[in-house]
């Protein structure tokens, strides 16, 4: 899977004798417990060492790093790199898009978080999609993924967590007709526009060629494409551009499609932090106005907090068989996940974004005896 590859790349930069280690990236298709692992083991066995780190899940950032720079300035145009700062510091001064000992403004408008109580589930459920019980084998000793029967709502945002490897993405690729089940079967009546978990940068093309080949409706200029910023991206050849950039225009690409069902495979995947708060208010906007609904694979907690009505919970041995526990209120399947996971968060007291609890720490115990893992 994408987590097993991105954990074996990362053991192969530890695993080297050097003087400086460098990562770009290290969090895209690594679930929470593996992101916490893998971030207390860059700063245990590497502690005598200069690590420099890329990374734009701040709850990770802040748990590993011990300074940070911030980066600035124009994409595609220019980048300004400020001096070192603690880490709390520099990530709350990002947020709030000004920076003190420059006395710079990077960013017009804040990035906000909010302590809110979890989303509730629609009140007035009407079905879109329904899919029998049904599993999905891998050869006789394989992978086995038992799926319940079960349902999604229209206008509902529907997120997905679990731990790596044990069939989240297949669960999709089921839905979605790019695989068979091995026994049970799917509603003929579903519509879906599938993103999938890895993209193919390969078009020799423009992004205006690629987007404008699509059957674009009126309103997806203005719902879709605007609003994750295609439009400044139309010159640039799809081989050119960045992990970040080429998710958006995959993310744009599957909702310009005209679907009763939108399921995206970790579409947080190489994003930003601003990119995220796009996303994310780009796809509520878009079930909201459109009555589709969406299902959002993805391991960025606080995403997933943001955009879903409801949660489905995969439980399992990676790599050896997965379920279904259910879909649950946010409350309920956030805690069941979290707990699972053995990890707990906390709220930062001046911006309220997301922070790690250190295991064992006397607030990792305190929320745990609660049964508070996220939600206060």
């Amino acid at each position: 899977s994408g987590g097993e590859l991105q954990r074996v790349a990362i053991i192969g930069c530890i695993s080297r004798d050097a003087d400086f280690y460098f990562f770009d990236e290290i969090t895209p298709y690594l679930d929470i417990y593996q992101r916490v692992r893998v971030a207390k083991g860059i700063k245990d066995i590497l502690k005598d060492k200069a690590v420099v780190v890329v990374e734009h899940d701040l709850a990770i950032l802040d748990m590993l790093a011990d300074y940070v720079h911030l980066i600035y300035g124009e994409p595609g145009g220019y980048g300004v790199v400020t001096m070192p700062r603690s880490t709390s510091r520099g990530i709350n001064e990002y947020l709030s898009g000004f920076l003190h000992a420059e006395n710079v403004r990077i960013r017009d408008k804040p990035i906000e978080f909010s302590a809110h109580p979890p989303r509730e589930a629609l009140k007035n459920r009407e079905i879109s999609a329904e899919y029998d019980r049904f599993d999905k084998r891998y050869g006789e000793s394989g992978f086995v993924l038992d799926a319940k029967p079960g349902s999604i709502d229209k206008g509902e945002v529907l997120g997905i967590v679990g731990r790596n490897a044990i069939g989240k993405s297949t669960f999709v690729k089921v839905l979605a007709g790019e695989t068979e089940p091995t026994t049970g079967k799917i509603s003929a009546d579903i519509t879906v526009s599938y993103k999938p978990q890895y993209i193919k940068g390969e078009l020799d093309m423009t992004v205006k060629e690629f987007i404008y080949s699509l059957k674009l409706g009126e309103s997806d200029i203005v719902e879709v494409l605007e609003p994750l910023g295609i439009p400044e991206l139309e010159s640039k050849n799809i081989k050119e551009l960045s992990g970040g950039e080429l998710q958006d225009v995959a993310i744009a690409a599957s909702l310009c499609h005209d679907a009763s069902l939108y399921m995206l495979d970790e579409p947080s995947a190489h994003l930003d932090v601003e990119q995220k708060v796009r996303l994310i208010k780009t796809i509520r906007r878009y079930a909201e106005r459109r009555g589709v609904s969406m299902l959002i694979v993805d391991h960025d907690i606080y995403l997933i907090d943001l955009l879903s009505d409801r949660l489905m919970v995969f439980d399992g041995v990676p790599g050896v068989r997965g379920e279904i526990k259910g879909c649950f209120g946010m409350r309920e399947g956030m805690n069941i996940f979290l707990k699972d996971l053995g990890v707990s968060f906390r709220r930062d007291e001046n911006t309220l974004r997301p922070r790690i609890n250190k295991i064992g720490s006397a607030k990792d115990r305190e929320q745990k005896e609660k049964g508070k893992y996220y939600y206060l």
